[in-house]
This record gives C-alpha cells, structure tokens and sequence, in this order.
C-alpha cells in the first residue's frame, strides 16, 4: 500500500495526533507567482524606479537601514552615497589615508562632524586640506577634540569651504588666528560657536578667581591673543557661542560692531568679559533674543550691564544667568522693558532672593518658564509667583534650601493644572549625569547637530566601515559614540539643559531636514 500524506499516532492520555507531511502543505507563494502574468521572478522592479525616486526613500530610512541597502548592489551603493547629504567622521590620524575613497563614495556632503577621542591622536592640517578640497559645498562644519589642527590648517580649510554658514569647535589646539581666518573667509556664516580652544585658553583659571583680575600690563600685551578681535564688517552671525577662551571686552565691541543682526549670544566662563563689554552689545545689537552668560562669580558683570540691556533689547525672550548677581534694580528694568520675555533661569545667584522673585512675579506678564537654582529664594517667593506671572506654565526649582516642598505644594495648588512645578531639594554633589544627557539631548541649536543623523564612518586602521548611529539615550537621536562627561552635574549644566528642551519646543524650524 503506498504511504499516506498523513498518518495517526496514538497520544496514551488523548485522541490521536495527526501529523501533516511537509508535501501536503499548499505552497501559495509559488502559486501565487505562477498565476499572475505580471511577476516573473528574478527581475529588480527598482530598475524602473528614477535615482531621484530611490535617493527619497533612502532619505525615509534610519543610518542602520541606509547601511543595509548600501550592500544590496552596486546601484545601490553608489546612489546612497551621493544621497547623503550628513556625515560623522572618527577623526582619528587613520582618517587621512582613507579620504580619497572615502568622498569618493560620499561625494555630495554638506554637513560634517570630525569627533576625534579625547586620549587618541587627531588628524591634523594635510587630512583637512585634503576633506575641504573635496567637500567645497560644506555649509555646516563641527570639530571635536582635534588637537593636531592648527592655525594653518583651518586657514586652508576655510579658503577652499569660504560657504560655510555654521562652525562648531571644541577642545582643539588652534587659536585666534583660525578663527580670524574662518570670519574673512566666511562672509555667509550665521552661526559660530567656539569651545575651549586650548591655544586661547591658555593664563585661564582652572577654576572661578577668588575676585575680577586687575587690569595690567601683561593682559594688555595678551590682547593680540584673544579671540574676535578682527572681525569682517558687517558680519551675517546671528549666534554666537563663547565658552572658555579668551575673549574681551575689545572682542565684544567687535562682535557688536560688525553683528547688527545678532539675535544669540552665550558667554560661558569668559572672565575678561564686563559690563562694559555687555553693554556695547546691547547698544548695537538691538534684535537681541536670547542671552546667556555663565559669569563665574567673577561679579565683572551684573546690574549695570543687564541694564543696558534691558534699555536696548526689548526683543529679548530668553535670559540665562549663572554665577551672575542682578538685584532687584536690573530685574526691574529687564521686566518693565523686556515685555516678551518668556523664559528667564537665576541659577547659583548669592543676591537673588524673594523680594526679586516678586519683582519678576509683578512685572514679567509674558514669563512662561522660571528655572532657579541654588539662590538664597524661600516660601515667601513662591507665594509670589502664585499670585503673578499669568502665563508661567512650569517653575524649576533646585536646591533652593529656603523652598520646602509645602512651598511648591501651595505655589501648585493656587494655579491648578495650569502650572507644572518640579522641586528638587537636591543634595550638595548635583544631579545625575543620565538627567543631564537626556535633556540635553534635546537641543535642537549649536551643539546637538552638525551631521550625526547620517551615520558615522569609523575609519581603524586599514578597516572603514559605517556605523549605525540610532537612538541611544533618548529623544533627540544623541550619537552613540558621544560620551557623557563623569563629573559633578554644574548649574550651567542644569539650567542650559533645560532651556535648550523649552526653547527647542518653541523653534520653529526654518527649512525642512536635509539627509
């Protein structure tokens, strides 16, 4: 007797259990296949599809599935890498030999990030004259860590990328004379953001000075050293970010003499800086939105520069003060004046207290979000705010010893569902690295994007592979090879992270994403 499709076994606690040959299972796919004229197997239907159609849905897809399709077909490849407009380089000295085969492939780039780590040895100027000769159509450019760039190497870089509109750099070795050559040689750049340049940090304090430097000889023969000294006039920057280097009140009028347009400004541990620096600033750039100054409590600007700008800058909407002592004087002004200000943060403030608290209760009609950090501010100044500030949507408060949570209870209680309070009495070592990361992950401005949504090609020896660069700590897309700094989370760091969330939900974005 032939043998069945199927047979029966006996299951001793139960009825039988058929068992279905493999052959008797309908194959509906082939069938499928063979029944419809229009398939036949073995033919690429993306053939037909134009390379503009193609770099589109590449363009819908993450860095890992980009990676993914590149090794499909050559087509493939060739077309992913003329499609990808953003790219992350591991900026180590193996770099320089693979940049020819490198922008070969990725030939149209316009946004570019050079991460070197911090222990390991950079490119340096023959591998950047190199990237700039073959990436003439950059208009965002970051460097991270680059030691072994100099002065002269950034010369050449910007001579042959004079289209840049944005550059970020950080902890790298070169100095005032770079950034010189990237201001004549950049008419068009809007935005610039200089970071712990070693060459311009170099007489800087390692920590706040116990009270301001007196003027003399010394720091006046080092003014050919400081940074924005020289500047093209007019300048097309909107923003500027300055953060430990030397730059002075000199470099300050300069920026305010050629930036008329200026609408940001950060200055972050700029000791040199004063009010006398603050208030050219605001004599000339009138479109002032945004202000941040980190001063150290080096106590070389407080009322009589905020002031000024309180008198010159009724635009302004975002005001960050740290180590920074106002009093209820410039609170005034700014308050009275500044009708739109709409996010204010008073961290690590010796003279902010409940009777300024008031002050900005009673006269900030426009206030939206109020951060305080480590001010002598109590109770008192809550109840302040539960009667004032008619649009105040969310108050931050941490480590403010004379707020109890009754405090917040009550300030939360008077205005309903309408206000989000968030007390943090915090101990003396700060906050958490991970609360820091995630929030600032969200930063949609300077210092979270130059190009690392496009993936980052890892160049190790005679290796080069891309990397998928997803998620790895939260909203934002924040790169996976960014490290978190293991430090003692600062109030800079606090407050800067949590305006770049409420600012960045607020930024409208000014042309859609480009992969």
């Amino acid at each position: 007797m032939g043998q069945s499709s199927s047979t029966s076994a006996r299951n001793p606690s139960g009825p039988p259990i058929r068992q279905i040959s493999a052959r008797s299972m309908p194959r509906t796919n082939d069938a499928l296949l063979s029944s419809s004229p229009s398939i036949s197997l073995g033919r690429d239907y993306t053939s037909d599809l134009p390379d503009e159609c193609l770099a589109l849905v590449f363009h819908s897809l993450g860095s890992g599935d980009r990676k993914n399709c590149s090794l499909v077909c050559h087509r493939w490849l060739l077309l992913e890498g003329q499609s990808r407009h953003r790219l992350s380089l591991d900026a180590r000295s193996a770099l320089l030999s693979a940049v020819p085969s490198l922008f070969s492939r990725f030939d149209s780039v316009t946004k570019l990030a050079l991460k070197c780590e911090r222990r390991s040895v950079s490119i340096g100027d023959e591998a950047l004259v190199l990237i700039s000769l073959r990436c003439r159509n950059l208009t965002r450019f970051k460097l991270r860590a680059c030691r072994e760039i100099t002065d002269a190497g950034v010369a050449a870089f910007v001579s042959n990328c004079g289209g840049l509109r944005k550059l970020s750099c950080g902890s790298c070795a070169f100095g005032s004379k770079g950034v010189n050559a990237v201001l004549e040689s950049c008419p068009n750049l809007e935005e610039l953001s200089i970071k712990r340049l070693e060459a311009s940090r170099k007489g800087l304090p390692r920590s706040a000075p116990a009270r301001p430097p007196p003027p003399s000889r010394s720091s006046v023969s080092r003014s050919s050293t400081t940074v924005l000294d020289m500047m093209p006039q007019p300048s097309a920057l909107v923003e500027v970010h300055l953060e430990r280097i030397h730059v002075s009140d000199r470099g300050l009028s300069m920026i305010a003499s050629s930036c008329g347009d200026l609408e940001v400004l950060h200055l972050v541990k700029t000791p040199e800086c004063t009010n006398a620096g603050l208030a050219s600033i605001a004599d000339r750039c009138r479109l002032l939105r945004k202000l941040h100054i980190d001063g150290w409590k080096t106590n070389r600007i407080g009322d009589e520069g905020l002031s000024a700008v309180a008198r010159q800058c009724p635009n302004l909407q975002e005001l960050v003060l740290i180590g920074v002592n106002p009093t209820v004087v410039s609170l005034g002004h700014i308050a009275g004046n500044c009708k739109g200000l709409q996010r204010l943060a008073l961290c690590g403030s010796e003279t902010i207290g409940d009777s300024e608290i008031s002050c900005i209760a009673a006269k900030c009609v426009a206030l939206r979000k109020l951060c305080i950090k480590g001010c002598p501010v109590s109770d008192n100044g809550m109840e302040a705010l539960a009667g004032g500030c008619p649009n105040l949507v969310k108050v931050k408060v941490k480590k403010c010893r004379g707020v109890t949570p009754e405090g917040a209870d009550s300030l939360r209680a008077s205005r309903g569902s309408s206000l989000a309070v968030n007390l943090d009495m915090g101990s003396a070592g700060g906050g958490s690295v991970v609360e820091v990361e995630e929030e600032a992950s969200e930063n949609g401005a300077v210092e979270a994007n130059a190009g690392d949504e496009g993936g980052v090609v890892a160049v190790l020896g005679e290796r080069m592979s891309v990397i998928d660069m997803g998620e790895s700590s939260s909203s934002g897309g924040r790169p996976g090879l960014a490290k978190v700094r293991h430090s003692l989370v600062a109030g800079r760091n606090f407050v800067t992270s949590t305006f770049r969330r409420w600012s960045n939900g607020s930024r409208q974005p000014q042309s859609s994403p480009e992969h």
